[in-house]
């Protein structure tokens, strides 16, 4: 399967039934979307992945959100995204790509650190905070944010 990686000139393209994989409230995300550069994933007509990228400072920039469609899933996208997006990084110069991800997200905890990502911080009670209705994964509550960083 062929994948192409475009970055998107406008937020009405943003495939948000994707973002919301990721991200399950759409307040949270308008709250970072329209500051952000946004990539999808393609593979022919469909899209079947996005990431989103935002700049703290010239120097850092975090992947603010990334997923896969379910049926795609396993296959590499995710991995290409987050490549593409440090290379872009890594094309402007910044140094340090951040993402943060639920303490009951085992598998993308797992992913991160597979992609070069290290832990360096945990934000407790960030998802109890600032979300309206509580996540579970993996039977897990999901409660605090556990903050990677890749150095370029």
């Amino acid at each position: 399967m062929e994948v192409k990686i475009k970055k998107l000139d406008s937020i009405d393209d943003v495939p948000m039934e994707l973002l919301l994989l990721a991200d399950p409230s759409i307040a949270n995300i308008q709250k970072y979307i329209n500051n952000s550069l946004i990539f999808v994933a393609t593979s022919e007509e469909d899209t079947v992945g996005v990431i989103i990228v935002l700049s703290h400072n010239e120097s850092t920039m975090e992947i603010m959100n990334v997923a896969v469609n379910e049926e795609y899933q396993g296959k590499g996208i995710g991995k290409i995204l987050i490549q593409a997006a440090i290379e872009f990084c890594r094309s402007i110069n910044v140094r340090r790509v951040e993402i943060g991800t639920g303490n009951s997200s085992i598998m993308q905890l797992g992913f991160y650190q597979k992609c070069g990502f290290r832990i360096y911080e945990i934000w407790e009670d960030h998802f109890i905070n600032n979300y309206d209705e509580e996540i579970y994964e993996n039977g897990i509550q999901c409660r605090d944010m556990i903050r990677l960083k890749i150095e370029l």
